[in-house]
C-alpha cells in the first residue's frame, strides 16, 4: 500500500484548476481565509505573495506555492501595492470557473495558474491541516519532475484546446503530490511536525502501512511490533515522536474516519460498519464512535445526510 496515496484518497483531497491570472503594470488582489487549500504556479513573469504579519515573498517563473490551510493572502506586482478584495475584481468568479482574471492596466507580463484543493472535513487524519501555512518551492530546484509539470501547465495555458480544463485539473493533482514529495525531501526538519513526517521515518511508515492495510485486524502493540521485528518500547517511542499519538490511538482515529465516511455515504448497517473497522459488536463500536465524534453513529449519519441535502 502507498500510505500517502491512501491518506489523500480517503481524505477526499481533490484539486481543480482555478483562475488563470494575466497581470501587467501595477496590480494587487487579496483572498480572505477559506477552508480549501490554495495553490499558485507562476508560468511567466513575477509576483509577490503577501500574508498578514509576514514579509512579502517574491515568486519567479517556475515557482509553485501551496497554502495548505487556505490562509488569508494576496498577490501583487510589488510589495506594498494596495490589494483589491477578490470579490471586487472578479477573483472569486474566476477561481470558481477557471476563467482568465485580468489584473492591472499595463501589458501582460505575468501569468499565474491558481488552483484549489478541497478535502473532506469528515476525515480527521488529513495531510493538509498539519502542514506549514506556506510551502514555497522555487524554480531552481535542479531538474525535479515538478519542472516538467509546470512546463506542461504553461503550454496548456498558452495554447488552450478542447478539454484543456480537464487536463489542467489532472495536472493540478499531479503537482500536489510532486510538491509534497519535493518538500519532504528538502525540508525534513519542518516535515517532522506534519503528517508527512511519517514518511521520513521507515519504522513509523511501515507501522502505518500495516494499520491502513488491515484496519479491522485485532492489533495490539505487541503484534504490531512483532510484524516490524522491533521492540514495543521502540515502536511506541518512535510512533509517538512522529505522530504525537500512540499506535492504538492513531488506529482508533483512523477507524472512526473510515466509519464516518461509510455512515455518511452508504446504507450499510451499523453491524456491517462496526465489523469493517474491527469491532465485534455494535455496542463497542457505538461507544468508541461517540467518544471520538461526540455523537452516536445514527445521529452522525442523520446529521451528515441533512447537511449533504442542504448543500445539494
Amino acid at each position: 500500500m502507498d500510505i500517502l496515496a491512501d491518506i489523500l484518497t480517503v481524505g477526499g483531497v481533490r484539486g481543480s484548476a482555478g483562475a488563470r491570472i494575466e497581470a501587467g503594470g501595477t496590480w494587487g488582489i487579496s483572498w480572505s481565509a477559506r477552508c480549501t487549500a490554495a495553490f499558485y504556479a507562476v508560468t511567466s513573469g513575477t509576483a509577490w505573495l503577501c500574508l498578514p504579519g509576514r514579509e512579502a515573498q517574491q515568486l519567479m517563473p517556475g515557482d509553485v506555492v501551496l497554502l495548505p490551510s487556505g490562509v488569508e493572502h494576496g498577490l501583487s506586482s510589488a510589495p506594498g501595492v494596495p490589494l483589491a478584495p477578490c470579490g471586487e475584481c472578479g477573483g472569486d468568479a474566476a477561481m470558481a470557473d477557471g476563467s482568465v482574471l485580468r489584473l492591472g492596466a499595463g501589458e501582460v507580463q505575468t501569468h499565474i495558474l491558481g488552483a484549489g484543493y478541497e478535502y473532506d472535513p469528515t476525515v480527521s487524519t488529513q495531510v493538509m491541516t498539519t502542514l506549514p501555512h506556506v510551502l514555497h518551492i522555487r524554480a531552481d530546484h535542479g531538474g525535479n519532475c515538478l519542472d516538467d509539470t509546470v512546463r506542461l501547465l504553461s503550454r496548456e495555458l498558452a495554447y488552450p484546446q478542447i478539454a484543456t480544463a480537464f487536463i489542467l485539473n489532472r495536472l493540478v493533482d499531479i503537482l500536489l503530490v510532486q510538491l509534497l514529495r519535493f518538500w519532504l525531501a528538502k525540508h525534513p526538519d519542518e516535515a517532522r511536525g506534519s503528517w508527512l513526517g511519517v514518511l521520513a521515518d521507515p519504522v513509523v511508515s511501515d507501522a502505518l502501512t500495516r494499520l491502513h492495510e488491515e484496519p479491522a485486524r485485532g492489533w495490539t502493540i505487541e503484534s504490531l511490533a512483532a510484524e516490524l521485528t522491533i521492540s514495543r518500547s521502540t515502536l511506541t517511542r518512535r510512533f509517538r515522536a512522529v505522530t504525537g499519538a500512540a499506535p492504538a490511538d492513531y488506529l482508533t482515529r483512523w477507524r472512526m474516519d473510515l466509519a464516518a465516511i461509510r455512515l455518511r455515504d452508504t446504507d450499510d448497517t451499523l453491524d456491517t460498519i462496526a465489523r469493517s473497522v474491527g469491532y465485534t459488536s455494535v455496542y463497542a463500536f457505538s461507544r468508541a464512535f461517540r467518544r471520538a465524534r461526540s455523537q452516536a453513529p445514527g445521529q452522525f449519519r442523520n446529521a451528515a445526510r441533512v447537511t449533504d441535502s442542504v448543500l445539494t
